[in-house]
C-alpha cells in the first residue's frame, strides 16, 4: 500500500535557483511558480512578512523596520537562512495541501561554484523535506531547456546570462566538455545603468528602473537602437525629485565594459575547445539563454565579435526550468 501510495503521492520538483528568480517546474505539471527571489522582513524581529512577488513590490520602498533581502548572490546562497524561508514558502505554495510524500528535488546551480557552496544548496533544500536531492549545472540545464541535443558526440555552445552569474559552457555526450562562469550578469548591468546616472546626470535611481531602462530602450550592440525614455530619480546636487532623458546609446556606453567582460569570456572557452567540436559550432552556431538574453543587440554583438552564427533560445527566461523538466524524467543523466 505505501508503494502505491509513493508512486501516487510524490511529485519531482526541479528548482531553476536564481540570484533574481526562482522558477519551479513540476513533472507533469510544468513550470508552476515564477517569482522574483526576494524576502522581506522584519528588521527587528527577524521574521518574514512576504516571499517572492510581493516582496519585491517592497524592494527599495521600505520602511526602516522592513528590510527587503536578496538571499541569493551571484548565482550562491549568500544567507542561508533566508533561502531556507523563501524556498520553503515556494514550495508550499506550489504544493499546496495535495503534498502527502517527500519529493525528489532537482537544483541547478553555476558551473564553477565549490563544493562548501553546493553543500550549502543542497542542505537548505533537504531542510524543506526533500527526499532526495540532486544539482546540475546550469548551461547544461539550460542547453537542454533550449532543445539543444547534447548526448550526441558533437559539439553544442551555450551561454547562460542570468542575474548573478553567466555561464558559458560547451557540452557533448551529455557532459561539460570546457566551461567558465563569471559573475558579470543581469544584476552588473543593473548597477552599471545606476552608476552611470548617478556620474553623468548626479542622478540617482533604483535598481527597479535602471531594469526597466535596460529593457525598454537598452542597447548592447552601437546603433542598432535608437530610443529615448523619461527617467525619474533624486537629484544629489538639491536633494529633490528630478527628471532626465536618457537614449539608447547612453546605455551601450554604460554596459559596454560589462558586456565585453562577458565576450572576453567566450572567446577563452572557445580557444580551449578541441578542434573537432569548435568545427561543430561553427555550423550549429551558439545558443544564449537566461535574461540576459533579452537585452537588445546582444545576439547581434556575440555574432559580430565571435565570427559565429549566435541565436536566442526561444523562451530564454524558463530554459532552466524546462531542462529540469527533461531530466526528472531522465536521471540518469543527471550529473554525467
Amino acid at each position: 500500500m505505501l508503494r502505491w501510495g509513493d508512486k501516487m503521492f510524490t511529485k519531482d520538483i526541479g528548482i531553476d535557483l536564481g540570484t533574481a528568480n526562482v522558477l519551479i517546474y513540476i513533472k507533469g505539471q510544468g513550470i508552476v511558480l515564477n517569482e522574483p527571489s526576494i524576502v522581506a522582513i522584519d528588521a527587528e524581529t527577524k521574521k518574514p512578512l512576504a516571499v517572492g512577488a510581493a516582496a519585491r513590490e517592497m524592494f527599495g520602498r521600505t520602511p526602516g523596520s522592513v528590510k527587503a533581502i536578496r538571499p541569493m548572490k551571484d548565482g550562491v546562497i549568500a544567507d542561508f537562512e533566508i533561502t531556507e524561508i523563501m524556498l520553503n514558502n515556494f514550495i508550499k505554495k506550489v504544493n499546496g495541501k495535495s503534498f502527502f510524500s517527500r519529493p525528489r528535488i532537482l537544483i541547478c546551480c553555476p558551473s564553477n561554484i565549490t563544493q562548501v557552496e553546493k553543500n550549502a544548496i543542497k542542505e537548505a533544500a533537504e531542510r524543506t523535506g526533500a527526499r532526495k536531492v540532486f544539482l546540475e549545472v546550469e548551461p547544461k540545464v539550460a542547453a537542454i531547456g533550449a532543445g539543444m541535443d547534447i548526448s550526441k558526440p558533437s559539439g553544442n555552445m551555450v551561454i547562460d546570462v542570468g542575474g548573478g552569474t553567466t555561464d558559458i559552457a560547451i557540452l557533448s555526450l551529455g557532459g561539460i566538455v570546457t566551461s567558465s562562469s563569471i559573475k558579470i550578469a543581469g544584476n552588473v548591468f543593473d548597477n552599471d545603468i545606476v552608476k552611470y546616472i548617478k556620474d553623468k546626470y548626479k542622478l540617482l535611481i533604483g535598481e527597479r528602473t535602471a531594469e526597466d531602462i535596460k529593457f525598454t530602450i537598452g542597447s548592447v550592440f552601437p546603433g542598432s537602437r535608437n530610443e529615448k525614455m523619461e527617467v525619474k530619480g533624486r537629484d544629489l546636487v538639491t536633494g529633490l525629485p528630478h527628471t532626465v532623458t536618457i537614449t539608447s546609446d547612453e546605455i551601450e556606453e554604460a554596459l559596454r565594459e560589462s558586456i565585453y567582460e562577458i565576450i572576453h569570456a567566450a572567446k577563452n572557452v572557445l580557444e580551449q575547445t578541441p578542434p573537432e567540436l569548435a568545427a561543430d559550432i561553427i555550423d550549429k552556431g551558439i545558443v544564449v539563454t537566461g535574461g540576459g538574453a533579452l537585452v537588445h543587440g546582444f545576439d547581434e554583438l556575440l555574432s559580430h565579435e565571435l565570427k559565429v552564427p549566435v541565436f536566442i533560445a526561444e523562451s530564454p527566461l524558463t530554459c532552466v526550468a524546462e531542462g529540469t523538466g527533461v531530466l526528472l524524467d531522465n536521471i540518469h543523466l543527471i550529473g554525467k
